[in-house]
């Protein structure tokens, strides 16, 4: 009996409908994705208010419209970083380097955005994890 009840009461919650999603769900979802790669390919061309750089260069300069990122085959081996490294770490190194800036957190609104924007820019390229 105790069991009955306990899957009854598990089965009622929110919890148990965690995968369950209207379609506005989807296109609401969609649209905060879009929104958030849309803020990352500005401050990739270096058009939002906020500056990753501090030298006048943006990342479409070497790579524009996202170009030789290659997101898909992260993690993988980065020569400029001696180590397996996620996406971030080489957005951030690019960050230090041409670009004369300071890292950005991995967990940063505008770090959350480039990647967004780079990945939006190979949608639908298979998964290559550390191809080179």
């Amino acid at each position: 009996m105790f069991k009955l009840l306990l899957t009854a009461i598990l089965l009622s919650s929110p919890f148990a409908m965690a995968d369950e999603f209207s379609k506005e769900d989807v296109a609401r979802w969609q649209k905060e994705y879009e929104d958030v790669a849309k803020y990352g390919r500005s401050l990739w061309d270096a058009s939002a208010k906020v500056k990753i750089g501090t030298n006048g260069v943006a990342c479409a300069q070497c790579h524009p419209n996202g170009a030789n990122t290659h997101p898909e085959t992260y993690p993988k081996f980065q020569k400029q970083l001696g180590k397996v490294t996620a996406i971030w770490e080489m957005i951030n190194w690019c960050i230090k380097n041409p670009l004369q800036g300071t890292a950005l957190a991995a967990d940063s609104k505008e770090m959350t955005a480039l990647q967004a924007y780079i990945v939006s820019e190979r949608k639908g390229v298979k998964l290559a994890p550390g191809k080179h």
